[in-house]
């Protein structure tokens, strides 16, 4: 497997992340866990197998079970071989420190640290902007856990653009490390609420990490129209779990894109989960690596092999002008 530069870090990952959100993540509603500890721990061995070096985290990720699976499979490994990136926001400490104040930044990465059994985070990322703390607060406390080893890099998450601007300002007055990874919902079928996020992201020369890039599964086109306005969801599938997925991930622009994604799949004779996955690889304006939260080692066999498929000029254009046309 060739490897990607993570952006401005230097870090050199492989083209796909596996994301670990899935890892101990319990249904309230069925009781279902979706991925525990055994199958967390065959997807990691099968990213391995495959020369990936990439895993994505959270503290919060199934109550802290992610973390503690992905340290306990670390554990019998040499650490330097693998990237790994969590978050902080939640809090996995105290329920009245879920935010990004100094305290529940250094708690939290502190909590992850442990829960990795390791010395430092490779990316910490900002799970989310918070209003209520003055960012520059939030970087100080981040630069002073790469002062100290803990953090090599920062990032953040889900924001709007000119927060991500602010914090980019902020970290250039202070002198404190800046945002060079980015981890938006982004995606074939969802991208007009994040285009001037992405834009920033393009001119300041920062890596785009983008989560639901199959748009919560919808790009594998396992979901059939069956009629007006039914959808046909497969026994287990996310639609079949999660009771918001149809008004999250399904409406018009949707299905148009993924026709055109299907048309191009065959084509080049790949799967339409390829093809979303190498359309989004293939971005030139900035480093793009998709995190993939598959939940059998097969469809992360299938994600990876999206590394092989190549898209003509033409064909990566078609699936953009898809979208375009029915944002127009």
């Amino acid at each position: 497997m060739e490897y990607v530069r993570l952006g401005s870090t230097g870090l050199q990952v492989s083209p796909i992340c596996l994301g670990t959100w899935r890892f101990g993540l319990e249904h309230e509603d069925s009781g279902v866990m979706e991925t525990d500890r055994e199958e967390a721990h065959e997807l990691l061995d099968a990213l391995e197998e495959r020369g990936g070096n990439f895993i994505d985290t959270a503290n919060g990720y199934g109550e802290g079970r992610s973390e503690k699976w992905i340290g306990e499979w670390l554990d019998e490994r040499d650490r330097e071989d693998y990237v790994v990136a969590s978050k902080c926001y939640w809090s996995d400490v105290s329920r009245f420190q879920e935010n990004l104040s100094k305290k529940n930044v250094r708690a939290e990465v502190e909590g992850s640290l442990e829960k990795l059994g390791t010395d430092y985070l490779d990316l910490l990322y900002l799970h989310r902007f918070d209003d209520e703390t003055p960012i520059e607060h939030t970087l100080r406390a981040v630069d002073d856990l790469i002062s100290e080893g803990k953090v090599h890099y920062v990032g953040i998450s889900s924001c709007d653009a000119w927060k991500l601007t602010k914090g980019l300002w902020q970290a250039d007055v202070n002198n404190y490390e800046a945002f060079t990874v980015t981890q938006p919902q982004y995606s074939a079928t969802y991208r007009d609420p994040v285009s001037e996020y992405l834009d920033v992201c393009a001119d300041q020369d920062i890596a785009v990490c983008p989560y639901s890039p199959l748009h919560g599964g919808f790009l594998t086109g396992k979901y059939e129209r069956v009629g007006d306005g039914e959808v046909k969801t497969p026994d287990g599938s996310r639609g079949d779990l999660d009771e918001h997925f149809t008004d999250w991930y399904l409406d018009d622009q949707a299905w148009e894109v993924l026709d055109e994604i299907r048309a191009v799949a065959d084509e080049v004779d790949a799967t339409p989960a390829q093809v979303s996955l190498r359309w989004l690889m293939d971005h030139e304006r900035f480093t793009c690596v998709p995190i993939v939260g598959a939940r059998t080692v097969d469809q992360l066999d299938e994600n990876l092999d999206a590394i092989e498929v190549s898209l003509s000029d033409d064909q990566w254009s078609r699936i953009d002008d898809a979208t375009e046309a029915d944002e127009a």
